[in-house]
This record gives structure tokens, C-alpha cells and sequence, in this order.
């Protein structure tokens, strides 16, 4: 159904004619986000440039019954940012960094703001905003509070909600409110930390007070070459297990190996069945002692080689190589699917043996990279966009890879969202009960579900999700 005339005009009050996109070509790029396998034509876009903006499309929106969904560069992978027919809030706009207080550590910005650029303008003062994303050049903030991204770096500095202090949020029905703050206080739940992670299915968030770090003072970046990949990622719990908590553990497999040497010649030999990329920061004395402990580890669990970064130039190349592994298979397949499945460290040898024998059932090669130190996998699933039944292979797959996760005390999401994609399997994570007190809670705010519609939980006949409050039973969860 399309957006009424007499709405598009308020729209247009509100940011200005130019600000609202209604033409064809122009709405094709928000059909998706990065995830293709998903898409969903939007009615319009709008481009708002504050929060008073946002507050007052938001009005008009709820107003008039119609969907809208808060969108920021687009890079997501779980289909959460897509409106089929609705109103795409787009807030490239609000892209300013607002403010910097090196003293206090921390900086305000807007949901714009990509992390490269904010740590741009903090570096200078000894300071960084630790999560970082593959996509870190181009995703935003904004999009990292609704998903609770993560990244490489997350084992040692944590998640995007561990870095987050505040937010101001405009709620469903257009109402704004201020989160937290920049100082730690107790005082009641911490209604910001609630709303990080929740998909933009609650509220849409337009500043953001971001928790800043000390740049390291030094950093060793460390290659550990297998020919086996049971025994690299039997070795990521050996490092644990001895005591050293790398800033980053990751991992990538032959395929993806050989994709990247195609594409960037980043020095990892194409024979290897997987690498390890083992990143220690800190004071130089202690990552000494730390790195010989690594060293060690390595070397007992059968490592073919093993090198250390000796330039900063050389560590770049490494990691240029795992961040943009993804990207450099385009140079070795037509199409490829990515899931963010996780499981506990101890069964990362587990479940890389699952899914080579899934990739075997369906007959797909799967790479994989993964943020080994927290278990989080990410395989590759390459399959041929000529052939007409080659995406539906590769979605079957991958549940098959992610209730495989579950079955080994995993979950199916751990940095991309649900979303759209993976809401036909979160039943079978949470119990009925537990799925019905989150869908109260998201009702609470979101009471007409025009706000994001049809994310994260499925089969209900207001918008494709599943259950109600008034189907927790009486003393449920007590």
C-alpha cells in the first residue's frame, strides 16, 4: 500500500522538500541492507538532521498507522534496517561528533558518526572508542547501539554496551528522552543498556555518550600457521587457558586464505589449513612475557610456523587480511551467505568439523573466519546466484550451521542481530515464556508496532511475530 500524498507532504514540512526520497531508483538502494537475501521496498526516505526532527517524523508516522525503521550506513547483516512499504528514517545526516572530554573519557556523538572517523578525532588525545567492527571505516554508531556490535577486539575491551554511557532516544510515539549519563550513578535500571541490542525495534537513537580508552602504548600482532585446523583452534583455549587474554584471537581457514592472497597478498601461505592472528596490547615488559606464553602454546599444539609482526607495516598487511577476508572472496565465488553463529571456545574444533559436513550435505564450500578468543564464527557459505534454488541452499545451510551452534550451548547471533533472518529459529533458543516477557516488554513501548515492524520474533498476526503478553501464564518466570 502506498504511503499516502498527505503524508509525504508532512514529511516534507518537517525536513525540507529535498530531504524526502520518493523516486524509484532512489528507493532501490534501501531494499537492503547488507545482507541481499532479504529486500523490502520502502515507500520513502527521509533524511532527518536532529533530534527534534526525528521526534516530529516520528509523530506524523505513528499518526497516520504507517511503519518507519531508523536506518545508518545500511552495512547490517540480518535484514533489520529493510520496511516493506514504510517510512526509512535515514540519519547519515546527523553525523557530527559533538563533543570530546579527553579529562573524562568520553565523547557525545550522533548515530552517524562511523567509529573510524570518531577515533579520527580521539587519537590525538591518547584515546579510542575500543569496538570495532570489520566494517568499522564505514558502519555507525548507531548501528552498533541497535545491533550491540562487536568485532576483533571484543575478547579483552567487550562489546558496544560496555562502551556506552548514555543515549537520547526518541520513543514510538515521538516523545524524546536522555539515558544515562556521562558519569556512572545508580539510580534505577539502566533503561540505556536495555535499549543497546534491541534492533530499533524500541526506540530510535539520536546521540549517543561513548565511552573512551587509553590507546594502547604498544602492540604485538602475531601469525600462527596450521596444518590443521583442529589444532589452531584447539590452541585458542590453550592461550586462555594459560592466562593471556589477547586484545584479539582470530581466525581464518583455507578458503578464505585463499581468497585473500588473491585479492591483497597479505602473507598468508596458501597451504596453511587455517591461521591464527593472536594481537597482545599493554605495557611492552608485560606483552614480553605474555608473547613467549603464546609462542609456546602455539608451538605444542603443532603449529607449522609461527612469525611476529616486526613493523607496523607488517601488522597492518595481517590485518587487512582478516578484516577484509570477506570481501576478498568475491575474487573466488559469484555470491556467498555469512551467518554469526557462536559457541563456547571448547567446542570451536566441534563445531568447524559440523560445518565442513554441512557444507558437504548441500554440496556448498564454506570458508570461515571467526573471532576465535569469543567464539564467534562466521562462515562463508559460497553458492552460484545463476542458479535459481543456489540462495534457498545456502539459507538452509546456514540454520543448519546456526541450530548446530545450539546444540553445542551456542547461540545464533552473536554480533549481526536477528532481524529478519534468523527470527524463524529464535524459538528454538528461548522457551515460549521467555520469547512472550520479551514481546511484553517491546510491546510497552512499541505498543502499535509501527516502529520496525516484523524484526526478531516470528509468526504473530500484527506483524509476523510471535506471541503476546497476555499469552504469559500467571507466575511465568518467578
Amino acid at each position: 500500500m502506498p504511503i499516502p500524498p498527505s503524508l509525504i507532504k508532512k514529511l516534507r514540512r518537517i525536513v525540507g522538500r529535498k530531504q524526502v526520497e520518493t523516486g524509484p531508483a532512489e528507493l532501490l538502494v534501501y531494499e537492503s541492507d547488507g545482507l541481499r537475501l532479504h529486500t523490502a521496498r520502502p515507500g520513502c526516505v527521509v533524511y532527518p538532521a536532529s533530534t527534534d526532527e526525528v521526534s516530529q517524523l516520528v509523530k506524523v508516522c505513528c499518526q497516520a498507522g504507517v511503519p518507519f525503521v531508523a536506518r545508518g550506513a545500511g552495512t547490517g547483516l540480518s535484514g533489520g534496517a529493510i520496511c516493506d512499504g514504510g517510512v526509512i528514517i535515514q540519519l547519515s545526516r546527523m553525523n557530527r561528533v559533538l563533543a570530546v572530554h579527553p579529562d573524562d573519557r568520553y565523547a557525545v556523538v550522533q548515530p552517524g558518526v562511523t567509529n573510524e572517523y570518531l577515533n579520527l578525532q580521539t587519537r590525538g588525545h591518547g584515546l579510542e572508542f575500543a569496538p570495532d567492527p570489520s566494517s568499522g571505516v564505514s558502519c555507525t554508531i548507531g548501528g552498533n547501539v541497535a545491533e550491540d556490535a562487536g568485532g576483533p577486539h571484543t575478547l579483552k575491551y567487550g562489546v558496544t554496551h560496555n562502551h556506552v554511557l548514555g543515549q537520547t532516544v526518541v520513543f514510538p510515539d515521538g516523545e524524546t528522552a536522555t539515558l544515562g549519563g556521562p558519569f556512572p550513578v545508580s539510580t534505577g535500571p539502566s533503561f540505556s543498556t536495555f535499549l543497546i541490542g534491541t534492533e530499533g525495534t524500541i526506540a530510535i537513537t539520536t546521540e549517543i555518550i561513548v565511552r573512551l580508552v587509553p590507546v594502547a602504548p604498544a602492540v604485538v600482532t602475531m601469525l600462527a600457521i596450521y596444518s590443521k585446523v583442529a589444532d589452531a583452534t584447539d590452541a585458542v583455549s590453550g592461550i586462555l587457558t594459560a592466562g593471556v587474554l589477547p586484545a584479539a584471537l582470530e581466525m581464518i581457514d583455507h578458503l578464505c586464505i585463499q581468497a585473500v592472497e588473491a585479492h591483497l597478498k597479505a602473507g598468508f601461505p596458501t597451504d596453511a589449513a587455517a591461521v591464527l592472528i593472536i594481537e597482545l596490547d599493554g605495557e611492552e615488559t608485560l606483552m614480553k612475557r605474555e608473547a613467549e606464553i603464546v609462542a609456546r602454546v602455539c608451538r605444542g599444539q603443532g603449529t607449522a610456523a609461527f612469525y611476529t609482526a616486526e613493523t607496523d607495516e607488517e601488522r597492518l598487511r595481517l590485518w587487512q587480511g582478516r578484516k577484509h577476508a570477506a570481501g576478498a572472496l568475491g575474487k573466488i565465488t559469484q555470491a556467498f551467505y555469512t551467518n554469526d553463529g557462536v559457541v563456547p571456545r571448547s567446542r570451536l574444533t566441534d563445531i568447524f568439523q559440523a560445518i565442513y559436513r554441512i557444507g558437504d550435505k548441500y554440496g556448498l564450500r564454506i570458508g570461515n573466519m571467526c573471532h576465535a578468543g569469543d567464539g564467534v564464527i562466521h562462515p562463508q557459505i559460497l553458492f552460484d546466484s545463476d542458479d535459481p534454488q543456489g540462495p534457498g541452499r545456502a539459507m538452509d545451510c546456514s540454520r543448519d550451521i546456526l541450530l548446530a551452534c545450539l546444540e553445542m550451548g551456542g547461540s545464533i547471533t552473536g554480533e549481526h542481530g536477528v532481524g529478519v533472518e534468523k527470527r524463524g529459529y529464535i524459538d528454538q533458543m528461548y522457551s515460549a515464556v521467555d520469547l512472550a516477557h520479551m514481546i511484553r516488554l517491546r510491546d510497552g513501548f512499541n505498543p502499535g508496532g509501527c516502529l520496525n515492524p516484523g524484526k526478531i520474533f516470528p509468526n504473530n498476526a500484527k506483524d509476523g511475530e510471535t506471541g503476546s503478553a497476555a499469552s504469559i501464564p500467571p507466575g511465568a518466570g518467578e
